[in-house]
């Protein structure tokens, strides 16, 4: 095995009149959050459990859009979803439309290991939750924060969905602007946009991948959608090759399968991780934008996007390690 690796990403899509002071603490929470994984694989914490901790820490700081911070869906609540997956023996658990749990990726976790199935949603994972001692009930008022209050009148008043990410409540005018093609989703404009989603991928030190990842999903989104991020082989797939964990256009996320095609490319065609990455980025996201960070059973970090900027941050066991958002 070639020693452990870890990578982290808040988002793909970044506004490129996003404030230097925004880009700055981004990626001091992304530094912080690669040394709490960095420490935890150093006192030999299996995959599983380091992207777990990672991500709850990502859920926790409201910077990003997951857990407190979560995008606003149209009627002025959040609805937050999550997934989780162990590479070695390709267990699972899934989340969706949370509104009370303060760590949805925790919750995904407790469905892999405490329940008989993969996946719950809605009104079932909320009873669940309840079930769960270290889950605990939020108020919904928790998740919500004045930048998302701000962010989701400019969306109603553009009359679109936002890819969320911290706007400032000052400058709207500038945001999104200077970018020649806007993108769309199924078809439709999206005038304004900035990332959305946390992720975690891990390989430890016994050569076992976990991926995690986690939103609150799209500013101004209808109720009851549901994006890749929970979708296993969508936003998330680990295996005994890799782990993968996807951001940005979900619907072009979930149609390409992204985060699998990593893994399938790697099995059937025997690319590189990194080779892999950069053909599904190329080849499965057809007109969609994303991105997309990955390790190897090998110790291998790597990652890819199509848009303008990635959140993101990686290190190796080797000493390597980057904190990045442009190319």
């Amino acid at each position: 095995m070639g020693g452990w690796a870890i990578a982290v990403h808040g988002g793909a899509g970044v506004d490129p009149n996003l404030p230097l002071e925004r880009q700055e603490e981004a990626k001091q929470l992304l530094t912080r959050c690669l040394n709490l994984g960095i420490s935890a694989l150093r006192s030999n914490l299996p995959a599983i459990d380091v992207v777990e901790l990672v991500v709850r820490e990502l859920e926790t700081d409201p910077l990003f859009n997951s857990g407190r911070g979560s995008a606003l869906t149209e009627k002025g609540t959040v609805e937050m979803e999550a997934s989780i997956m162990d590479g070695p023996k390709r267990r699972c658990g899934a989340v969706s439309g949370l509104t009370t749990v303060k760590n949805p990726i925790s919750l995904a976790r407790l469905v892999m290991d405490k329940s008989p199935h993969s996946y719950l949603a809605f009104s079932g994972a909320e009873e669940f939750a309840r079930q769960q001692v270290q889950c605990g009930g939020y108020d919904n008022e928790y998740f919500i924060t004045p930048d998302n209050v701000g962010m989701l009148k400019l969306a109603k008043e553009a009359n679109t969905i936002l890819f969320d990410y911290r706007i400032p409540t000052s400058g709207y005018e500038t945001c999104g602007s200077g970018v020649e093609s806007p993108l769309q989703m199924n078809g439709l404009p999206i005038s304004v946009y900035a990332p959305e989603t946390v992720g975690c991928v891990v390989v430890d030190r016994e050569g076992r991948c976990a991926a995690a990842t986690s939103t609150g999903g799209l500013m101004n989104k209808m109720i009851g959608r549901i994006g890749d991020s929970p979708l296993i082989g969508a936003g998330t797939y680990a295996c005994d090759v890799c782990g993968v964990s996807c951001t940005g256009e979900g619907e072009a996320i979930i149609r390409g399968t992204l985060a699998r095609e990593v893994a399938a490319v790697m099995e059937y065609k025997g690319l590189g991780l990194q080779q892999a990455v950069d053909f599904v980025i190329k080849h499965r996201l057809d007109e969609g934008k994303a991105g997309l960070i990955a390790v190897s059973n090998t110790g291998e970090v790597a990652y890819g996007f199509n848009c303008n900027g990635m959140f993101r941050g990686c290190a190796t066991e080797d000493g390597f390690m980057e904190v990045g958002i442009w190319e």
